[in-house]
Order: C-alpha cells, then structure tokens, then sequence
C-alpha cells in the first residue's frame, strides 16, 4: 500500500477506480475527492447519482455545468460497471473534448484494457487499481497502515497477530489498527501485548475456556461457553476460527516440546504463555500431536468453507467441538 499525494489538480477528465473490496475502493475514492474537493465544497460541487437511474446525458450535462465557488465539479458513479458497457461510446466521445472543470470518477469492479475506452486512458494515472489484499501480505499492509494513516509503528509480531485474531479482510484490519492507535496514545510503537490487551483480550481467551471444556470432555459446558462467545462479541464470527487456531498452534508446540522432554517452565518463555500457565499445559498434555494437527487441518477446511460459502461460523465451530469431545471421550 503506498499512500499517494493529495491532487490539487486532476490531469485527466475521466478517472476510474478498479477494485472489489469496498474498504480498499472507498479508502481511494475518499483519497482522490480529499484532494479535488475541500468539505465545504462537496454540497455543491460534488454529484454522486444511481448509475442504475442517470442517463448518460444528464451525467455529462452535470459536468460541463461551471462549478460555484469551487474549482470543479466532479461526478461520481459507484459500481459503475453495467453503466460504462451501456454507454461505452458516448464516453468514448466525451474524452475527445472533456469539459475543462468537470471530473468524471468511475468506480467498477472491472476494466477490461483491451476496450477503445480503456486504451484511451491507457498510460495516464487516471486508472486506479484499488486490488486487494494478499492474505500473505495483510500483516505488513496493516504495519503500512499503522505508520501512513496513524504514524504508528506496527511490530512485525504485532501485525501478525493482528491478522490471525482479526481475519483477512483489510477494512477490519484498519478498523483496528486504528483503535490500536488510539489506545497507545503518544506511544509511537504498537505492540503484541497491545494487540492482547485491546483486540484479543475477549476473543482469545473466550476461545481459550472453551478448548479448556473441551479438552476436559465437558460437552454442554464447552459448547455453552462457545454459544456466549457468539452472543457476546458480534466480531467474533469474523475471527473465533483465528482465535482457536492461534491456540492450538501454541498446544501443538508445547506437546512437541514436552515429548522432548522439557518442562513447562522451560517452554513458557519460549513460547511467551505468561497468563494461565497451568490451565495451557493441561490442555497440552490432554491432547496428542496428531489429534493437535487433526484441529488445525479441520480448522483450515472450515476457514475455506466459510469463505466459498459452504458453512456458517456457529454452525462449523459446534460441529467440530462435538466431533472432538466424541473423539476424546
């Protein structure tokens, strides 16, 4: 993610923003009209009709219209898609001789390049690609995030947590990485133990207790507390597959090292378990390395499940809690 300039003046007519997550597009459209518009501006000189109810001749009509008290006028149509393949031509025409205060923003979900139009725009900045966020590539977007937005340094173990609690989608990530922000206050650097403490704290441990039940073959209580979870934390849908994973990755090195023969006070430090201590490494020494992998393999279906749309969240949870506890009773 590279933050960009603030535009006094566009250097085209027309500018298209491409893209499909709706936090990356609007974070860009918001950046292009900071820079083209001031506030008090926007109430006049700013249109954003339906592209599904405005025919192409008003739109143009709005931009050769001269702005009032402002510099330009600027037209904005979102989800633009069907509106550009409709009226194609006439927006070809108007790039010949575009209006000289007026600025067209068209937001779509694709432009194909092999289009007149799009090669008429083709080499100029006016194409924006608003792409999304590799998984891979999330934890150091949310550090870019953190030091562009905020000018917050975001730690590499930070970041990484922060995705794995708060799950891939990059609106989310921002969301709470500006929380985080303004919960280190004038502290420049934000750190795991912050991330713990304000994004974490009750999704964490509240998957904590409920692979505690688990693990002790308490069904009803297990389930109960997975049910609360759900009812307490709206949120929690969009990261408790994070949350269990992030623990029984921890659970599969603690078994690992104590079939090696170390003992918990050895591997706590080295796996940074400080908080409840005795209740881990009981639920380590319950479970064996190849039931540890089980869950983390089933965990990753239910993630590709609920993404592909094939599974619910609660539904997928239980269903694993019940299967596990059946397996260990």
């Amino acid at each position: 993610m590279v933050k960009q300039a603030r535009q006094s003046e566009p250097s085209g007519g027309v500018y298209v923003v491409v893209g499909d997550d709706p936090y990356l597009v609007g974070r860009q459209v918001e950046r292009l009209l900071d820079g083209w518009l001031a506030p008090d501006e926007r109430a006049l000189c700013l249109h954003q009709p339906d592209p599904d109810k405005v025919g192409v001749a008003e739109v143009l009509d709005e931009l050769r219209t001269l702005p009032f008290l402002a510099p330009r006028r600027v037209v904005v149509l979102r989800d633009a898609d069907a509106f550009v393949s409709a009226h194609r031509q006439a927006l070809e025409r108007y790039l010949e001789e575009p209006s000289a205060t007026g600025v067209l923003l068209l937001v779509v979900k694709s432009w194909p390049k092999s289009t007149r139009l799009a090669k008429k725009l083709a080499g100029s900045d006016c194409v924006i690609e608003a792409g999304a966020v590799a998984p891979a590539k999330l934890a150091g977007w949310a550090a870019g995030c953190a030091r562009q937005e905020h000018d917050k340094t975001l730690a590499r173990e930070a970041a990484e947590l922060l995705v794995e609690w708060t799950g891939d989608d990059p609106g989310r990530v921002a969301r709470e990485v500006e929380k985080l922000a303004v919960y280190v206050g004038s502290r420049r650097t934000i750190t795991a133990d912050d991330v713990e403490a304000l994004v974490g704290h009750n999704r964490v441990f509240g998957a904590f207790d409920v692979i505690g039940a688990m693990t002790a073959g308490q069904r009803t209580e297990a389930i109960g507390r997975l049910r609360r979870l759900f009812e307490a934390d709206r949120s929690a849908e969009y990261t408790v597959v994070g949350a269990f994973a992030y623990h029984f990755r921890r659970l599969f090195s603690a078994r690992a090292l104590l079939d090696a023969g170390q003992s918990p006070q050895q591997i706590a430090p080295r796996l940074k378990v400080w908080r409840r201590q005795e209740a881990f490494f009981q639920q380590a020494r319950r479970l064996s390395l190849v039931q540890i992998g089980s869950v983390l393999a089933q965990l990753a279906h239910i993630d590709h499940g609920i993404k592909t749309g094939r599974t619910t969240v609660p539904v997928a949870m239980e269903r694993l809690l019940m299967e596990l506890i059946a397996v260990g009773s």
